[in-house]
């Protein structure tokens, strides 16, 4: 603040100098020049008197005590005229400029300082700057889809032969759920560029979604089509994995997955391809374990070697769970390694629900809920389908509880 104020008085003190200097500086020239008019007027007045007296005194009218007399006279008056305040034989005399024309200029620059300070740059408002309104503001996700697929419709009817903005308006048609026209648009690419296996892949995925996930004989041809071409074109190894995954073939997913990340390819989400390899690799684990599905151990009795946690979510999130939704729900020591010591998965359509994590839903470690004597509970609505919540999915968390204890947990966040 104190520097914001010396920066200001600097300013200000700049400002009255440039008004004040030429002020002063013109003061003084005119002081000057007034001097200099009346010197050169005497001494002109002086050489003419002078120049009569030597032609009088050529002429014989004067003789020489009489032209000696005169001149000295004519010296001493032009003395006496130098040292006069002021010339009386002047008729329009120099006057000095007024001081109120800066004067008024000061007040002024003053004047306008403070006014623009107090309504344009107050110090206390510098904090609550408005920020640019949002273009997306009280829309929802879908809305804000259909606006940019209007853009990029847009964009392909400005440029018809944009084979870029026709691929990138068919990941848009998926994305809005609009798998004819996402079709559609990949054709028309490879109406433009040629068949590859990157518009291939896309191509039968849009199929895939239109089918409602299911691999029909035309689906799986395009994935033959595209592997033959590029053996490890992650679109369509994507949609392998995928299909495996929803139909519980958990390693032909992981198989499928890794190969992407075993390729050189840097135009990949390689962090979300760990994380689905991951989960595949937790459901291969619970199936091994024999973890409860859904509705039939959530029956089981609780005992002292167990935990049991009531399942709700909240009413502000609510409408936001899907009936095909899954709720994973996991158990881990409160102390030592964070790693899932329970875990069991419910249908979102049945909140609320309570389950129950014992050592009959271990993860097939070598520690067990049973050995340990306080837990942290966490249940991830997925709207993936992926234990490891992923924005969009809705998540909740019991810090702690002991074991043989009952809890309730609330799903009150969403993941960003």
């Amino acid at each position: 603040m104190t520097t914001f104020w010396i920066f200001i008085a600097l300013v200000v003190l700049v400002s009255l100098t440039l008004i004040w200097i030429p002020h002063f500086r013109q003061q003084k020239l005119l002081r000057t020049e007034e001097a200099g008019v009346r010197k050169q007027t005497n001494l002109e007045l002086f050489n003419e008197r002078l120049a009569t007296l030597e032609k009088e005194l050529n002429e014989e009218l004067l003789d020489q005590a009489e032209f000696d007399a005169l001149k000295k006279e004519l010296e001493i008056s032009l003395l006496q005229d130098i040292k006069q305040a002021s010339d009386d034989s002047l008729v329009n005399q120099i006057k000095p400029k007024s001081i109120l024309w800066p004067s008024i200029m000061s007040v002024c620059l003053i004047a306008i300082s403070g006014y623009l300070y107090q309504h344009l740059g107050a110090f206390e408002n510098i904090g609550n700057t408005q920020q640019p309104a949002n273009p997306h503001a009280g829309m929802d996700a879908a809305q804000i889809m259909a606006q940019r697929v209007q853009m990029m419709e847009a964009q392909v009817q400005a440029e018809p032969e944009n084979s870029q903005a026709w691929f990138s308006l068919g990941h848009a048609y998926i994305s809005a759920n609009q798998f004819d026209n996402a079709i559609a648009a990949f054709d028309k690419v490879m109406e433009l560029v040629g068949k590859h296996a990157e518009l291939i892949g896309p191509k039968a995925t849009a199929m895939y979604y239109k089918a409602g996930q299911q691999m029909t004989p035309q689906i799986q041809a395009l994935i033959d089509e595209s592997l033959a071409l590029d053996p490890q074109d992650p679109s369509t190894l994507l949609l392998v994995g995928m299909d495996a995954f929803f139909t519980a073939n958990y390693q032909k997913a992981i198989d499928s997955w890794q190969a992407i990340l075993s390729s050189d390819r840097t135009d990949v989400d390689r962090a979300a391809l760990m994380n689905a390899i991951e989960t595949a690799n937790l459901r291969m684990q619970g199936e091994a374990s024999g973890m409860p599905n859904d509705d039939v151990h959530k029956q089981a009795k609780v005992t002292s070697k167990s935990v049991s946690i009531a399942i709700s979510i909240s009413p502000e999130l609510a409408a936001q769970a899907g009936p095909d939704d899954t709720i994973f729900v996991f158990a881990r020591a409160t102390e030592g390694p964070k790693v899932p010591l329970a875990a069991t998965k419910v249908s979102a359509k049945s909140l609320p629900v309570t389950v129950t994590l014992d050592d009959s839903t271990g993860m097939g470690g070598d520690v067990k809920l049973s050995q340990t004597a306080s837990v942290e509970v966490i249940a991830v609505l997925s709207k993936h389908g992926n234990i490891k919540p992923q924005a969009g999915d809705i998540q909740g968390k019991v810090s702690k509880v002991n074991v043989g204890d009952t809890a309730s947990l609330v799903l009150d966040t969403q993941v960003q």
